[in-house]
C-alpha cells in the first residue's frame, strides 16, 4: 500500500499525522459508495426492487459492522450520524430507560461528546462523578467500585482515549459495573479499526464508534446495543434501524462504512506491527534527538498508533503552526476542542504541568511510511530548538546549562 500525499494550501505536500482527528477515506470504500449517489439511489424503506436492493447493501454493511467488533448479531449494530449521535444515544437512552436512576459515572478524560453531555445533563438534575485517573493516564479501579450507587443508571467510559491513546481494561471495569446491574457503555470511537475488539463474549452493553476515524467518510457511524439491554429510542419518527433511529439511512455513507469495516478487520494485524513500529521509530528519535521531551501516557497499554509528546518550554500551538508551513500535519489534542486556550483537560487530569501547553499529538495510519517519520524526525528538532531559544523558559533552561 504506497502512501497518498496530499497537496497543502501552500504548494507543499503534506504528510498526514493527524489520524486519531480524522482519516482519508479508503479507494475501496469511495469505490463502493459512488454508485448510490447516481444510480442505486432508491430509498431501502420502498417496497419496489430498485429500493429493496438498497435495503440488502444495508443489511451488508451492518454485517461487516457486526462481524469487525465480533458482536453476536448484526441487528445489535444501528447506523448513526456519528460518535456523538452514538454516545447521546447511548446515554440519553438508558437514563429515559430507567427514569428513576439519576447518577452517571463516567471519567475526567473522556471525549467532549461525552463530558459536556453529562455536564449538561447535572444542569437537568443528574449527579455525576468522574473518576480521576493518575500520572500514565490509568484508572484506579478501587475508585470505581466505590463510587457505583444504587441510583446509578450508566458508566461510561471509553476504550482508548482520542488524546493519548491510552487503553483502559474495558473488561475488568465491565465486570464491576455488570456486578452492580448497572449498564455499561463504551465510546471505542477511537480503538475501533485499531485493536481487536470482541463483543460477543464482553461485559460492554452499549458501544460507539465513528466511521471518519477508520477511513469511511465523515458523517456517519454506528452504535452497537447487546440483545436485551434496555435503550429508548433518540431520534423518534419513522420505522428506520428497529426503530431505535429514526430518519431515512445515509445509505453511501453507511455502504462506505460497512466496507472500511470490512477493511478494519484485513488490516488489523498491520495496525499492531507496521503502524506500531513506525510509531515506536517517531518516539525513540525525538526522545534520542532533544532533550526535555516526554511521551504522556502509560508507556504499553496506548492504541499502536498514537503518541503524545511533550516539548518542554514551548507551546505546542508553535510547534505545530511551524510543522504546518512545512505541510506536517499533526494536533495539540482533540479536533473538538481545538481553538481553545486551555490546556488539555487530559493532560491537566494526568498531572502533566505547564508542559501541556507544549504537546503535540502525532497520530498514524496505515496509509504512512517509513518515509513520512523519517521527514517528521529531520523537521522537529530544529523547530523546537528554534522555539526554545526565544521562549522565556527555554532561555533560562539554555543559561543554566552553559
Amino acid at each position: 500500500m504506497g502512501v497518498r500525499y496530499i497537496q497543502g494550501f501552500n504548494g507543499v505536500k503534506v504528510i498526514y499525522f493527524d489520524n486519531n482527528a480524522t482519516t482519508r477515506v479508503a479507494d475501496e470504500v469511495l469505490e463502493e459508495m459512488l454508485p448510490y449517489f447516481s444510480e442505486q439511489y432508491g430509498n431501502p424503506s420502498s417496497i419496489h426492487a430498485f429500493g429493496s436492493q438498497v435495503q440488502g447493501k444495508l443489511t451488508i454493511a451492518r454485517e461487516r459492522v457486526a462481524d469487525l467488533l465480533g458482536a453476536y448479531d448484526p441487528s445489535e449494530i444501528i447506523f448513526t450520524s456519528c460518535g456523538t449521535e452514538s454516545n447521546n444515544n447511548a446515554i440519553k437512552g438508558t437514563l429515559e430507560a430507567f427514569p428513576d436512576k439519576r447518577h452517571i459515572v463516567t471519567t475526567k478524560v473522556e471525549h467532549p461528546a461525552v463530558l459536556s453531555l453529562c455536564k449538561h445533563l447535572v444542569e437537568a438534575g443528574y449527579q455525576l462523578t468522574e473518576l480521576n485517573v493518575d500520572h500514565d493516564g490509568m484508572l484506579d479501579l478501587d475508585e470505581l467500585r466505590s463510587t457505583l450507587r444504587d441510583d446509578t443508571a450508566i458508566v461510561s467510559i471509553m476504550y482508548a482515549n482520542n488524546e493519548t491513546g491510552v487503553i483502559f481494561p474495558i473488561e475488568d471495569i465491565g465486570k464491576i459495573v455488570k456486578e452492580r446491574g448497572i449498564t455499561f457503555h463504551c465510546d471505542a470511537v477511537q480503538a475501533v479499526g485499531k485493536i481487536p475488539i470482541n463483543l460477543r463474549n464482553s461485559t460492554v452493553d452499549l458501544l460507539s464508534l465513528s466511521g471518519h476515524k477508520l477511513h469511511a467518510p465523515k458523517g456517519v457511524g454506528a452504535l452497537y446495543i447487546r440483545k436485551g439491554v434496555r435503550l429508548s429510542p433518540f431520534i423518534i419518527g419513522g420505522h428506520q434501524e428497529q426503530g431505535r433511529r429514526a430518519g431515512t439511512e445515509n445509505v453511501p455513507s453507511i455502504i462506505g462504512l460497512g466496507k472500511a469495516c470490512e477493511l478494519a478487520k484485513k488490516y488489523i494485524v498491520e495496525e499492531q506491527t507496521k503502524v506500531r513500529k513506525l510509531r515506536d521509530t517517531l518516539e525513540n528519535g525525538l526522545l534520542s534527538k532533544l532533550p526535555n521531551v516526554k511521551v504522556n501516557g502509560h508507556k504499553t497499554k496506548r492504541l499502536p498508533n498514537t503518541s503524545n509528546i511533550s516539548f518542554e518550554y514551548i507551546e505546542g500551538e508553535a510547534i505545530l503552526l511551524y510543522l504546518s508551513e512545512i505541510g506536517v500535519a499533526a494536533s495539540s489534542g482533540s479536533a473538538c476542542t481545538s481553538g481553545s486556550a486551555e490546556p488539555s483537560h487530559v493532560l491537566t487530569a494526568m498531572g502533566v504541568p505547564t508542559a501541556a501547553h507544549g504537546s503535540v499529538r502525532f497520530s498514524l495510519s496505515r496509509y504512512n511510511t517509513l518515509d513520512d517519520v523519517e521527514c517528521v524526525l529531520e523537521k522537529v528538532p530544529p523547530i523546537v530548538e528554534r522555539l526554545r531559544e526565544i521562549s522565556p523558559f527555554g532561555k533560562e533552561i539554555l543559561k543554566s546549562k552553559t
